[in-house]
C-alpha cells in the first residue's frame, strides 16, 4: 500500500523504513503571495482567525504538495498572550512585537488561563479545524516559542543577550537570567501540550539560541537543562528550530533529547548526518535568501537532491521563506523530492 505523506513524515522522524521518495515539509512557515492568493486568504486575517488560518495551512499541502500542514505563521502568539503589543503585519509583512515588557528582567507575570487568550486559543482552534479537515493525509505541525525565544520577546533581543554576556562572573544577574527562562518553561510546556490535544501530530520548538549570537557554552549552561525537561515532559514528537549557523552545537541538540533538528544552509548537510544522524532527524536545509528567493526551480531542485543525497530526512526550506518567494520554487521542491531516492 503506497504510504500517505503523513506516515512518510512520522516514518522519517523516527528512523523508520524510507518509500519511494523523502517527504517535504517545513517546520515553519511556507507562506508566499501565491499562497494567499492561491487561498484566497492573507495576512493579518490569518494569524488572527482561526478558519483563515487553516485554509491557509491547507493550501500548504493541497496547491504546493507538501506532506506538511503548518497552521502558525507568526512567531508573535505567546507573546501577545504574555501582554506585548503586536503588530500583526500586513501581506507584506510577518508580526512584530513592539514593546518590551521585562526591560530589566523583573519578573514575569504569567497571565491566568494563558492558554484561552485570544491569540493563543486560535492555534488551537485552527489546528482542530486541520485535523477535522485533513484527517491522516498530512502530518500536522504545531509550534511553540521556547523559553530563550520568549525571553528575547518580553526583554528585547539586544538587552537580553547584553545581559547573558554580562553574566558569565555575575551571579545576581546569572540568577535573573535562570528565573526567567525558568518562569517562562511552563507556557512553552502548556502550549505544546495542547497543540497536541487540538491535532498536531508534531511540534516545533523555536528557540534561537542560534550561534551567530551565542556559544555553545551559553546554550549548555542555561537551556540545555530546559530543554530535557521539555522533551520528557510534553509527550510528543519535537523538532527543535534554531536558526543560524549552530555546527557547534549539534551533539547538545541531540543530547537534549528531540526527535529532529530544523536547520539551516549555513550548516553542512552531510557533516549533519554523519555527526548527528543516528541520533535524531534532520529536516530542511534549502537556501530561503539565495535559492528560494532569488533563485530559478531548477537551481531549487539542485539544492533540493544535495539534501536528499546527503541523507536528510525532510526536505524543506530552512526556514520560515520570505513572503515574495515565488510559489514555482516550492513546487519545485516537491519535484526533487518526486524522484526519489
Amino acid at each position: 500500500m503506497k504510504p500517505t505523506p503523513r506516515n512518510l513524515v512520522m516514518a522519517a522522524l523516527f528512523g523508520g523504513r524510507k518509500s519511494r521518495r523523502p517527504p517535504v515539509g517545513n517546520p515553519t512557515s511556507i507562506v508566499c503571495h501565491g499562497l494567499m492568493d492561491a487561498a484566497g486568504v492573507g495576512f493579518p486575517e490569518a494569524h488572527l482567525d482561526p478558519r483563515a488560518m487553516a485554509d491557509l495551512a491547507l493550501a500548504g499541502h493541497d496547491v504546493i504538495g507538501f506532506d506538511t500542514i503548518m497552521p502558525e505563521f507568526s512567531v508573535q502568539q505567546e507573546a501577545a498572550a504574555l501582554g506585548c503589543t503586536v503588530d500583526w503585519g500586513h501581506r507584506n509583512m510577518m508580526p512584530d512585537v513592539k514593546d518590551a515588557l521585562y526591560p530589566n528582567l523583573s519578573p514575569v507575570d504569567i497571565p491566568e488561563h494563558l492558554l484561552e487568550k485570544p491569540s493563543m486559543r486560535v492555534i488551537l482552534d485552527a489546528l482542530s479545524l486541520v485535523r477535522r479537515e485533513a484527517g491522516d493525509r498530512a502530518a500536522i505541525v504545531g509550534k511553540v516559542m521556547g523559553p530563550w525565544t520568549l525571553s528575547y520577546h518580553l526583554t528585547g533581543v539586544e538587552r537580553f543577550l547584553l545581559y547573558v554576556g554580562k553574566s558569565g562572573r555575575n551571579l545576581e544577574l546569572k540568577d535573573k537570567l535562570r528565573s526567567t527562562l525558568d518562569r517562562l518553561l511552563p507556557v512553552t510546556i502548556a502550549f505544546a501540550r495542547a497543540q497536541f490535544q487540538a491535532g498536531a501530530d508534531v511540534v516545533v520548538l523555536a528557540d534561537h539560541a542560534t550561534g551567530d549570537l551565542v556559544g555553545p557554552h551559553h546554550y549548555r549552561e542555561y537551556l540545555l537543562p530546559l530543554h530535557k525537561i521539555i522533551t520528557s515532559e510534553i509527550g510528543g514528537p519535537l523538532i527543535l528550530h534554531v536558526c543560524g549557523n549552530c555546527s557547534d552545537r549539534l551533539e547538545l541538540f541531540a543530547e537534549a533529547g528531540f526527535d529532529a533538528y530544523h536547520f539551516e544552509q549555513q550548516i553542512d548537510a552531510k557533516e549533519a548526518v554523519r555527526r548527528v544522524g543516528h541520533q535524531m532527524a534532520l529536516v530542511g536545509n534549502i537556501d530561503n535568501a539565495n535559492v528560494l528567493y532569488q533563485g530559478s526551480p531548477k537551481q531549487v531542485r539542485q539544492q533540493a537532491r544535495c539534501a536528499i543525497e546527503a541523507g536528510v530526512s525532510i526536505i524543506g526550506p530552512e526556514c520560515a521563506i520570505p513572503l515574495e518567494t515565488p510559489i514555482e520554487n516550492l513546487k519545485a521542491i516537491v519535484e526533487a523530492a518526486d524522484e526519489g531516492y
